[in-house]
């Protein structure tokens, strides 16, 4: 029999959903305390979890700055594990760093040096339709006579000329690759949602009749590149993201536990999704770091 999810929040009580009152209270904390222990390493999402991306860089969530360096402080494993597609990692650890942010690139997955990987692995030639920001990362990579399509989050990029360009070198292949680095819908930028390389991937694959390979949550495989490197094993690991269905879904399916946080992209229908169910819903990072420095690792 599966546990109702939990629902936390600043100035209310910890309390499992669908109960009520203070001498409920208690047995929240022990729920809290049973779903949370044994974690010995957290991956955090980045865009809509540690800060929203818009002009100017973007700006860091609420308590997200001190919440990271407080989990560095602890016995707890951390890990940055990430669908950005805009920036290289170099550029987005820099930024993160402006920002406020202890972190550093060896301690980032992102997708865009996984797919490189999958490239050299397979020899493919890739068409990219990728933001300029991305682009520096493929530059070790043949480009010439293309066999297969990398597509990200491109943002203005996203044009009918390129997209067209994109359906068209598939279509010209007998056997189309189409790798796109991640699959979420839309993401929150400081002005917005705005809509992702998801809808774009949806759009090629039904153009061209095939499936897109993903590299990026909420792949299996990009979990446990990120679990490796972080040296824990998966019922071991807690995953904090904004994304119902990449970012919890995906972890969940690995055999991770999930929180998901009401900051980023998040939506209060989330927390009543048909399919996938957190372990827990917090108002922020803050707030998720403070139950797991309770309750965790014990």
């Amino acid at each position: 029999m599966s546990q109702a999810p939990l629902r936390g929040g600043r100035g209310r009580a910890l309390r499992p959903v669908g109960t009520g009152g203070t001498r409920r209270i208690r047995g929240a904390m022990a729920a809290w305390g049973d779903r949370l222990a044994g974690v010995r390493g957290v991956l955090l999402d980045i865009s809509g979890v540690l800060y929203d991306s818009g002009e100017g860089g973007g700006v860091p969530i609420a308590g997200s700055v001190e919440a990271v360096a407080r989990l560095k402080r602890s016995r707890l494993k951390v890990r940055f594990c990430t669908n950005e597609s805009q920036k290289s990692r170099g550029e987005l650890v820099a930024l993160l760093q402006r920002l406020g942010f202890d972190i550093s690139q060896e301690e980032v997955t992102a997708p865009a040096p996984a797919t490189c990987q999958v490239l050299k692995e397979r020899g493919l030639r890739p068409h990219l339709l990728v933001h300029d920001g991305v682009r520096s990362e493929f530059d070790q990579i043949d480009q010439s006579n293309p066999n297969c399509v990398v597509l990200a989050d491109a943002g203005e990029s996203f044009s009918y000329q390129n997209m067209n360009k994109a359906f068209q070198t598939l279509m010209e292949l007998e056997n189309p690759v189409l790798i796109s680095l991640g699959k979420g819908r839309y993401y929150k930028e400081t002005s917005g949602l705005m809509l992702d390389v998801g809808a774009y991937m949806k759009a090629l694959e039904y153009a061209c009749g095939i499936e897109a390979e993903v590299v990026g949550k909420p792949s299996p495989k990009f979990f446990k590149s990120a679990l490796q490197a972080m040296g824990v094993e998966a019922h071991q690991a807690i995953m904090i993201g904004d994304d119902i269905m990449g970012d919890v879904g995906g972890a969940q399916r690995c055999g991770m536990r999930a929180l998901q946080v009401r900051t980023g992209k998040f939506r209060p229908s989330d927390e009543y999704h048909p399919e996938v169910k957190a372990d827990g819903y917090v108002d922020n990072l803050a707030e998720a770091v403070d139950l797991l420095l309770q309750h965790a690792d014990k």
